[in-house]
């Protein structure tokens, strides 16, 4: 017997947050009952379960890295009719959502999948998975500044976690500058913020790092599946953090 909403993320319909969702709702039924309470268990083996008058099949788990260019929207559909990532998945006929999420005008690396429980440890806050970008910016900050952002920068949201700064490439005529960051948080438009914060607004956006995972190799605006070991060497890179971060 498991948790309603681990089997439904297992199962993947959605992750593991949204599934909690769909039963607060009212949308899912369990041996013809409908569910609106979390903490219910049932047996995947054993008991009928739907969501929206549909029954749930266990399906073959799919881990995707996709390098996603600028101007693609991190979503299954857009009413506006822009791009989504899901345009860039020939062939892939499951149902995939994203781990985390990348601005429409923010490129790199992006996972995909249908496990809700694998997508749940590595976007949960305590799990503290870094994630490393390439941020271009307007003009070149002061050291001290960069320091402000290693250290931790208050935000509207609260004080930032520590980062790793590094310079990357410098403009000689001083009117831009890469700086390498690895943060080991995931707030809406973090990496942004912060750089407004101190005063050198980003001007091209690129995610290079995830865990261990680069894109090397990868062009942009294709994608390919993670190996197992890959997926382990992440799920252990978020239970080893979670531990560090713990004590």
């Amino acid at each position: 017997m498991e948790r309603l909403q681990k089997i439904l993320a297992q199962a993947g319909v959605a992750s593991r947050r949204k599934c909690e969702e769909l039963i607060l709702s009212g949308k899912v039924e369990v041996n013809g009952e409908v569910v609106t309470t979390l903490g219910v268990k049932a047996d995947p083996a054993a008991d009928e379960i739907k969501v929206n008058g549909r029954r749930i099949r266990s399906e073959a788990k799919l881990y995707l890295m996709l390098h996603k260019p600028k101007g693609v929207i991190t979503s299954a559909s857009d009413p506006e009719g822009r791009k989504v990532v899901g345009d860039f998945l020939p062939g892939i006929k499951e149902r995939v959502y994203p781990v985390g999420r990348l601005d429409y005008d923010t490129e790199g690396l992006l996972l995909l999948t249908n496990d809700g429980e694998f997508a749940n440890l590595l976007t949960h806050p305590s799990h503290h998975v870094p994630k490393t970008y390439h941020a271009t910016v307007k003009g070149v900050p002061h050291g001290s500044l960069l320091e402000k952002l290693e250290k931790g920068i208050e935000l509207e949201d609260g004080m930032t976690a520590p980062a790793e700064i590094e310079y990357q490439d410098v403009d000689p005529d001083s009117k831009r500058s890469t700086i390498r960051i690895t943060i080991h948080e995931g707030r809406n438009r973090q990496v942004r913020r912060m750089f407004e914060a101190i005063g050198h607004p980003v001007i091209l956006l690129k995610r290079v790092k995830f865990g261990d995972l680069t894109l090397h190799g990868l062009p942009r605006g294709k994608y390919r599946h993670l190996t197992p070991g890959e997926v382990k060497e992440l799920l252990g890179s978020s239970k080893k953090t979670h531990n560090v971060h713990k004590k």
